[in-house]
Order: structure tokens, then sequence, then C-alpha cells
């Protein structure tokens, strides 16, 4: 009895090792992405070959190092399907669709869930959590993970929209979501990977930081919260999701950036093309927000917004959601989520799914000229001029060649914007938002607000 029992132990041991398992975001109820080869993956220790069936029809995937990976055919919108893999086990996953897969990033702005924070509320938030009933949207939240390795593995299900699984996802990313799956009319698939008060290097991958920002080992010597840490979020929140098929990713962070905001303009997109790099897709769509005014929060507010509009500028494929006219004075989390949400959807409708006609970006600033004191400022991304929607126009500064600004008066004559100050009788520069606090008041006609700018490059 005694070897019996050994024997039979032995075996279930050897069962349990031999058995294959998928990376953690194959579970039922998920969404694959339409349109592209599919990634399947996850570990076998003593198989030699791992197959996945879907549709239909049988792939191969061959073990390395005790890994495996196989893409799937591209498939078109719909679902519900089922997914096998087959080793010695076999699982099988269900309720699979097939739509439009978005990463979703950053720290608390995009972490704050549709119920709001304690004492910090979400604008519109009881209705959008009552009217959130919606199969044809998932949603994935990534478990907090520290780690200064390289993970490639995950806990946690795929959740079908309801009231109960809305109220407590990211409100920014139930927004863009909804907002696509409206317009898309498939399926949508949000993978929530966020954590608050967390800076840009946490979430960049260890071979950019040492190669390009070799600094922030002396700068992290004194830090004892280790979710900052360079890389740590991405060893355990980002790497493993690759290369799990996305059609891109929305990110809004920065503000634990901003007393390094001048450095932010070289991070951030080395950041953005890391992951490009890493999931081998290409340079697929990434939009961000800028961050909001906050009376509390410092002038280098203003440099980490010029250095996200940079971002914008030197990045291909990507664009930026103006929060400027959204702050409140003492809340770093502004209520206004719907609003964010829905401008980073008017992103990804207009570049990526042919909603030609739409306006998706505010103004931003493009040059200015000079007639006796008055400065006439030209802006990209508003066809039909500027307005202020009635709104008290506020914030906007010039400076002549003493480099002293002063307050401008401003007024709009059929979309064009003039600026001036009786203190300047020849401006050299102009400035707009550039201040801890400012309630933005600059839109074009399609309700989209202008970026806080400045047209010199003076040092503080």
């Amino acid at each position: 009895m005694r070897i019996y029992h050994l024997l039979l132990a032995m075996f279930i041991v050897e069962l349990a090792i031999a058995q294959v398992t998928p990376n953690g975001l194959f579970k039922s109820n998920m969404v694959l992405q339409r349109n592209q080869p599919i990634a399947v993956f996850g570990k076998a220790v003593s198989e030699k070959s791992v197959e996945v069936i879907f549709k239909s029809k049988s792939y191969s995937a061959e073990v390395i190092d005790g890994y495996w990976k196989v893409f799937l055919d591209e498939s078109s919108a719909g679902g519900p399907f089922e997914l096998t893999i087959k080793g010695r086990n076999e699982i099988v996953l269900s309720n699979i669709l097939v739509g439009e897969v978005w990463l979703c990033s950053g720290q608390s702005n995009m972490e704050m869930p549709l119920k709001g924070f304690m004492g910090q509320p979400i604008n519109g938030s009881n209705l959008a959590i009552l009217n959130s009933e919606n199969s044809q949207i998932r949603l994935f939240e990534v478990p907090r993970r520290i780690s200064k390795t390289l993970q490639n593995d995950l806990e946690g299900e795929w959740k079908i929209c309801s009231p109960m699984t809305a109220s407590e996802f990211s409100a920014t990313a139930y927004f863009f979501g909804k907002m696509l799956q409206e317009k898309l009319k498939v399926p949508i698939g949000l993978i929530a990977s966020s954590w608050g008060g967390t800076p840009a290097e946490a979430w960049t991958s260890k071979k950019i930081t040492d190669k390009e920002f070799p600094n922030f080992d002396n700068w992290y010597k004194n830090e004892a919260q280790p979710q900052k840490f360079p890389n740590g979020l991405y060893n355990g929140m980002i790497a493993p999701l690759i290369p799990y098929t996305i059609k891109g990713a929305i990110w809004y962070q920065g503000e634990s950036n901003k007393v390094r905001a001048k450095q932010y303009a070289q991070l951030f997109p080395a950041m953005v093309n890391s992951w490009r790099e890493e999931w081998n897709q290409g340079d697929f769509p990434f939009y961000f927000v800028q961050i909001a005014p906050l009376k509390w929060g410092g002038e280098s507010q203003a440099h980490l917004r010029e250095s996200q509009l940079k971002s914008m500028n030197k990045m291909t494929n990507t664009g930026m959601a103006v929060t400027l006219d959204v702050g409140e004075l003492e809340c770093i989390h502004p209520a206004e989520k719907q609003k964010v949400g829905e401008r980073l959807a008017l992103w990804a409708l207009a570049k990526d799914y042919g909603f030609e006609a739409i306006q998706y970006s505010g103004p931003v600033y493009k040059s200015f000229k000079v007639n006796k004191n008055k400065a006439t400022i030209e802006f990209d991304y508003a066809p039909n001029g500027v307005t202020n929607f009635g709104k008290e126009m506020s914030g906007f500064q010039v400076a002549g060649a003493n480099k002293i600004f002063h307050l401008a008066e401003t007024k709009i004559t059929k979309g064009k914007l003039e600026v001036w100050s009786e203190n300047v009788p020849n401006p050299i520069a102009v400035r707009y938002g550039w201040d801890a606090w400012v309630n933005g008041s600059l839109f074009n006609t399609a309700g989209l607000p202008a970026s806080s700018f400045r047209s010199d490059d003076w040092e503080e």
C-alpha cells in the first residue's frame, strides 16, 4: 500500500508538472483582436508541442525552454467562440469575442474607478453605472505587482461589463471603450494596468533606462516606495501582457514626473517606443492625456504639459487629449472622466477607424504674427478658428525683449485670436496656461480645448 500511494503521488505530481497552462490573459469571456494575427502563448514543462484549436482550425505550437507561442489566423469581429488548448491536459475557454483590444495604463487618474475615490466623485457616475450593462464590453484588471525581473504570467479574470464590474473599473478606460463600442458596433476588450503615484520610469524597461537614463540609480537611492523604482511595474504589469495582440494603448500619467519635466520629453517617447518594440506590432496607436491644472501643482506642471505636447509632435501615431478646461483647483483627480475618455476615443475613431469628418484634437500653437503691439496667434487643429464658448478669457501673457511677461488682453474676431498688453509695446513672446492653475478658456469650434503653450524657450 505504501508503494501504491507513493506511485500515485508521483503520478499526480508528474501530471501537475506536465500540464499546459496558457498565459493568465487567456480566460473565458476574453476579447481577441480582430483583423490581426492573434498571439496565444503560455507554459508547458514536459510537452514538445501544444495544440490550439480556434474556429474549427488546429494550430501547433512548439515548446521551447518550457514556453510556447502560436499566432492564429486573422479573424473578423464576432463571437462567442471557444478556444481549446491541448497538451497532456485540455483547457477549453468559452464565450470568447473577437473585436478591438486596448491597453489602458498610467497612474491614479487612469486607476480611478467609475464609482470614484473616497470623497472624490466622477461626474455622472451613478447613471453611467446604471447604464453600463453591455456584454460586448469585457474588462480585465491587471493585479498590482512589482518585480525586479521580467515576468511572463499574471493572474486575473475577464469580466463582462455590468453595473457591478464597471463601477470598480477605470472610469477613463470605461468611457473610452463605451464610445468605441457604440460607434464601431464590435466587441471591445479593455486591459487596465495602472498604479497611482508612479513615474513613467517605473513603466519603462530596464533595457531603455540603463541605456538612456543611467542617473535613475542615483535618483532612487533614498526612495522608500518600491512601486516608484525604475522598471518594477514594467516587469510586473506590462511584460506579462506581451505579446497579447492589441489594437493600441491609452495612457494617463505625468504628475509623478513633473519635478523632472524636461526629462519627460525624452523619457516618455522612449517608454512608448520600447513597448512598441517589445510587442512587435509596429507603431500601434498610443493616445495619452495631458495633465490638468492644479492650484498646488506648481509651474512645473506647465513644463510637464509642454513635454507631453512635444512628445505628441515627436512620436508617430500618437495623440493627446487636453484637460486644461476640466482641472480642479484643489483635487488632482478631475471628476470629468467622461470627457477625458471620450476625447481619447475621438483620436482613435478619427485616426484608426475611419471617422474622417470629426475633429479630434484641440488647438495646438503653430506661430504668431505681430502688427503694432498685437500678436495674432495661429493654431493647428482649428480649421474653423478658435472660440471661448462664452467663458472669460484668461491665462494669456506676452513679453518683450526684457523677457518680463505681463497678463494679456484678448480678442477673438472671426475665429482669429489677438493678444496684447499696454505694458509690452513690441511683443516677442506669447504664452497661454503657463501657471499652476488655469481655467482653460480657448477651444476650437468642436469644443476641444487648446493645450497650454509658449512660443519662447527661455530658461526660467
